[in-house]
C-alpha cells in the first residue's frame, strides 16, 4: 500500500464525512492487515495540507478533528449559494458567547453582571440547543446556579483546535465592535481569568435583539472566531 493510495483514501473520507475526523477513526477505514500506523496518517494528512496551498479549499484540525473546508477567505462568495443563510447572530447573543467562551466556567448571573442587562432565555437555549454550550456544574454559592461552559461542537463550528485559538481579547478590542468589560492583554494587574465586574443593570434586553438571528448583526460571528467556516 503505497503513500498516494492512504491519502486518497484520507481525502474521500474527509470530503465523504460531513464533519471532522480524528486520526483514529481515518486508520480504521484500511484493513487491519495493511492498516496504517498514525504517524502515516499524520504525513497524508500534512500532504493533502501542502496540495491544497493556494486553492479554494484547506485542511483544518479542530477539537474532533481533521476536516475539508472552503478557505475562511472564501466564505462570503460561497455563502451566496445559500441565500437565506444570509441572517447574522445577534450581537447579544454574541457577546454572551464571548464572555462564556473567555471566562468559563460562569452563571447567568455573572454574565448579566459584565454585560449590564438581563440575558435573555432565548440565547442560552439557542446556544445548548446548538450544542456550542452545556451545563459544566453548579456554583457553591446559595441557590447553585448552573455553571456554563463551551462545548467540543463550538470549538469546531469556530473551526478552533482548543480554546488556546481564540482571538486575543486585545483583537476584539481593535475591532471596536464588541465593548464588554473583558480584562485585555496587556493592561495593568488584567488577565483574562480577570475581567472587570459591575453590579447587574436594571435594563433588560429588547426581546428582539436577542433573536437567535439578526438581518443587522455587523460583524458577527467575527466576534467570536470568525465566520462559520463552509465544510465539504
Amino acid at each position: 500500500m503505497n503513500d498516494s493510495y492512504i491519502r486518497n483514501v484520507i481525502e474521500a473520507a474527509l470530503l465523504a464525512a460531513g464533519g471532522p475526523l480524528p486520526v483514529a477513526e481515518l486508520m480504521r477505514l484500511f484493513d487491519d492487515a495493511v492498516r496504517p500506523g498514525a504517524q502515516a496518517v499524520r504525513e497524508a494528512l500534512a500532504s493533502l495540507g501542502a496540495e491544497y496551498e493556494g486553492r479554494g479549499i484547506e485542511l483544518k484540525e479542530t477539537a474532533s478533528g481533521f476536516r475539508i473546508q472552503v478557505r475562511r477567505e472564501l466564505t462570503g462568495e460561497i455563502s451566496r449559494l445559500w441565500p437565506e443563510r444570509a441572517a447574522r447572530y445577534s450581537r447579544a447573543l454574541l457577546e454572551t458567547l464571548a464572555l462564556i467562551a473567555y471566562r468559563q466556567p460562569l452563571t447567568r448571573a455573572e454574565i448579566e453582571a459584565v454585560r449590564g442587562v438581563a440575558v435573555n432565555p432565548n440565547i442560552i437555549r439557542t446556544m445548548i440547543e446548538r450544542n456550542w454550550v452545556h451545563v459544566v456544574g453548579r456554583r457553591d454559592v446559595p441557590g447553585h446556579p448552573e455553571l456554563l461552559g463551551t462545548t467540543r461542537e463550538f470549538l469546531d463550528y469556530f473551526g478552533l483546535k482548543s480554546l488556546d485559538d481564540l482571538p486575543p481579547l486585545a483583537e476584539l478590542k481593535a475591532m471596536g465592535d464588541l465593548t464588554l468589560q473583558l480584562a485585555l492583554a496587556g493592561d495593568a494587574g488584567a488577565s483574562r481569568d480577570d475581567a472587570a465586574i459591575e453590579p447587574p443593570g436594571t435594563v433588560e434586553e429588547d426581546p428582539g435583539e436577542d433573536d437567535e438571528l439578526s438581518a443587522e448583526g455587523g460583524a458577527s460571528a467575527e466576534l467570536v472566531a470568525g465566520p462559520r467556516d463552509l465544510e465539504r
